[in-house]
């Protein structure tokens, strides 16, 4: 029993004992599926089948106490033929095999049955004396019977595996909630310690200089001074002890709240957490059904079968490999006698992997039928006019596969032709991205046919990447992100409007985008280096510019209020690890945006383009000035000259804007609320991207000590409101940075 299943198994106090044999049905039929299959392919031995048959006499005995007596009698007669195998009594060929696999679907929904979905009697009767013909002791089904039905192409197969209810579903998610909100705030000591610390680190250098007054005062001889400063030192004494035992005992607190917090947010990771096979041992019985329909040998082959995944992960990738492997049976896999002509084993062998890889979760659905030729893509894209044939034929092969996961996208020529790859895949990639996961198509024309997912491995905890979109944090899962860079703003080029990079890669041209438009937060900013992070795949891949990258955290996915609905390019929230809320952006909502904004014509262009001459673009200037009239003046003024001027109305109004988009030039009043000028002026000193910024202080204040002060805080020309005319300002801001489209010229 693994771990999981051990805690699954503790509290079963919620259960009727008709849910209970439901679910040892459903795992006895699961051991009786796997084994009739191996049992089919010659792969079983005496253990093997010894499970088999106890599984089947677990069954009778559990529906003995239920009182389902039709199930009894049924699983009784498996029981027999499996018993008179282990004697060597029956010989099970695959017809056998069939029967005693309609035995158990007919078993399974005995168990699942509400009464009106109840088999007949006449299809129990009937299947009983079918299992008795297999063990030569029973009669053969009278004439008047029908006989066991041959099985159909596609089956349901046996029941998925139980679910939790929706109500402890929810409590799941809650706790987990809570245990990372309880590790979120054990690691807040942290902090505070830390300025402990530094009060310990003051405390002391206090104690040092009282040791030196101490030592002053007796060279003085003055008795009563030295009792003073004596009596100082020894209520100051204890301090040292009492901060240092606080301190430790801090931290010793600190490390048992992450150690528990960690804990708890692991163990209910684990109660989520199933084996892949749990959620996939249904697959190998469905393609065997659908290859025999259909006239094929197909096998599947589990690895990784003991791999973790989130039972909310596998219960809603159940539908994906579904239509993964139906199409390798009936699309890919070719038919017997085709490939042994082929040289190929007569059977075809479908793979079907869980890894878990750099904090991901790899599936891989790969087969070894026909395989896709990527020219018949190329002609079907062109023959489809989804591609025009000169740009079809620059395409790689890599971008070629993504055409299959298009909507509708096929290979058929003709209505009687069987259509070829890419049916159904559109659905796939939807399911997957629907997880914030990718979805990758590769084949080898004759060798096979493999598709690659990677997912999160739980939509509880998600691996993002915390970027900085005008001032604020935001997530974006690591699962959706191709890869991050650094760029000189002098490597953009501009096409048709439209500014690239070139891919690392050597794919082509990566288009760029601001975030802070497609968030609807602002202008885009374009400092000295642009910092890119690729998302999209193809020919719709771009860098989505953003202010900083903070790097990776793993979040504690919080769902938004319901209240809300679905808010455009945002998926969920969370906090990161300092307490601060975030949003999770929804990347595939992002895309979508992005084209919406295009088609609507919309210039997602960064504020100046790398390669336009300075005289191409007016010069951007802030003025801050709590005063109307001050504002308004300099604006007139500065405008009617060519620049672009924006206003902010005092020192922190500024500063916000400044964070929001690109600015040639400062200028400022000192004394405004809540910021005032020479605070300002320090900010943008202090911050790497506006550093360089040019800043004119114009204040009523003219005394040497002012000027003094505005230029320490860093401002690069000082102005008095009262010596200036028109002429004065303008000369002063082209002094700084020229005229109004960059030339130096009155």
């Amino acid at each position: 029993m693994s771990k999981n299943d051990g805690k699954m198994s503790e509290d079963l106090s919620g259960y009727s004992m008709l849910d209970l044999f439901r679910m040892e049905t459903r795992e006895q039929m699961r051991v009786l599926t796997e084994g009739l299959l191996l049992l089919e392919q010659g792969a079983v031995d005496a253990a093997r089948l010894e499970s088999m048959m106890r599984a089947a006499h677990s069954v009778k005995g559990a529906a003995a106490i239920v009182g389902l007596e039709p199930a009894v009698r049924l699983a009784h007669a498996m029981e027999d033929v499996l018993v008179a195998a282990q004697e060597g009594r029956a010989q099970l060929d695959a017809s056998g095999v069939d029967v005693l696999l309609g035995a158990v679907d007919v078993l399974q929904q005995l168990a699942e049955a509400d009464g009106a979905s109840a088999p007949r009697g006449n299809r129990i009767a009937a299947t009983v004396a079918a299992l008795g013909s297999l063990r030569g002791q029973g009669k053969a089904p009278p004439a008047a019977a029908p006989p066991p039905a041959p099985v159909p192409a596609s089956p349901p197969g046996p029941a998925p595996a139980p679910v939790d209810p929706p109500s402890r579903q929810a409590g799941s998610d809650e706790l987990l909630t809570l245990a990372g909100q309880a590790r979120l705030h054990a690691g807040q000591l942290r902090p505070w310690i830390a300025g402990l610390q530094r009060y310990k680190r003051h405390q002391r250098a206090v104690h040092e200089a009282l040791d030196d007054l101490q030592d002053a005062i007796r060279a003085t001889g003055d008795a009563r001074l030295a009792e003073l400063a004596q009596r100082v030192a020894d209520r100051a004494a204890p301090l040292r002890d009492t901060l240092h035992r606080t301190i430790e005992g801090a931290e010793h607190y600190e490390r048992q709240a992450l150690t528990v917090s960690t804990r708890l947010a692991d163990e209910v990771l684990a109660l989520r957490m199933c084996p892949f096979a749990e959620g996939v041992h249904a697959l190998p019985r469905m393609v065997r059904d659908l290859a025999r329909g259909l006239g094929k040998d197909v096998r599947v082959e589990i690895a990784g079968a003991d791999t973790l995944v989130d039972r909310a992960v596998l219960a809603r990738m159940e539908g994906p490999l579904h239509q993964l492997l139906r199409n390798a049976v009936d699309h890919g896999m070719e038919l017997p006698a085709e490939r042994t002509a082929a040289g190929k084993p007569a059977h075809g062998t479908i793979r079907l992997e869980a890894r878990h890889r750099g904090g991901m979760l790899a599936l891989a659905v790969a087969d070894d039928g026909r395989g896709v030729d990527p020219e018949r893509i190329r002609t079907a894209a062109v023959r489809r006019q989804v591609a025009a044939p000169a740009f079809a034929a620059e395409l790689s092969q890599a971008e070629l596969m993504e055409f299959l996961f298009l909507p509708g996208f096929s290979l058929k020529e003709s209505a009687n032709e069987l259509s070829g790859r890419g049916v159904g895949l559109d659905v796939v990639r939807d399911a997957v991205q629907g997880l914030n996961g990718t979805a990758r198509a590769e084949s080898a024309p004759g060798a096979g046919f493999t598709t690659v997912i990677t997912l999160p491995l739980t939509q509880s905890i998600v691996r993002a990447l915390v970027v900085d979109v005008a001032g604020e944090a935001y997530a974006l899962p690591i699962a959706r992100v191709e890869g991050v860079r650094r760029v000189p703003a002098g490597a953009v080029r501009t096409l048709h409007g439209r500014q690239y990079v070139d891919a690392t890669d050597g794919s082509g041209q990566l288009g760029l985008v601001a975030a802070s438009q497609v968030l609807a937060l602002g202008e885009a900013v374009a400092g000295v280096d642009l910092v890119l992070v690729a998302i999209g795949t193809g020919r719709e891949r771009y860098g989505l510019v953003v202010d900083a990258v903070r790097g990776e955290q793993s979040l504690t996915v919080q769902p938004l209020e319901p209240t809300f609905g679905k808010l455009r390019d945002i998926a969920a929230a969370a906090l990161l690890d300092d307490g601060t809320p975030v949003l999770i952006l929804d990347v595939p909502d992002m895309l979508h945006s992005i084209a919406r904004l295009l088609d609507d014509g919309a210039a997602l262009r960064l504020g100046f383009a790398a390669g336009e001459s300075a005289a191409g673009r007016a010069r951007r200037v802030l003025v801050v000035d709590d005063s109307l009239t001050v504002r308004e003046m300099q604006r007139k003024l500065l405008a009617a000259r060519g620049y672009h001027v924006d206003v902010a109305l005092d020192g922190l109004d500024g500063w916000n804007q400044l964070r929001g988009a690109d600015y040639d030039l400062v200028i400022t009043d000192i004394d405004m609320p809540r910021l005032d000028g020479i605070g300002l002026t320090e900010r943008i000193r202090r911050d790497p991207r506006l550093a360089r910024l040019p800043v004119m202080i114009v204040s009523y204040k003219d005394r040497p000590e002012d000027r003094a002060r505005g230029l320490e805080a860093g401002a690069d020309y000082y102005l008095a409101k009262g010596a200036f005319h028109d002429a004065t300002l303008l000369d002063a801001v082209r002094d700084l940075v020229g005229g109004a489209h960059g030339d130096r010229t009155p």
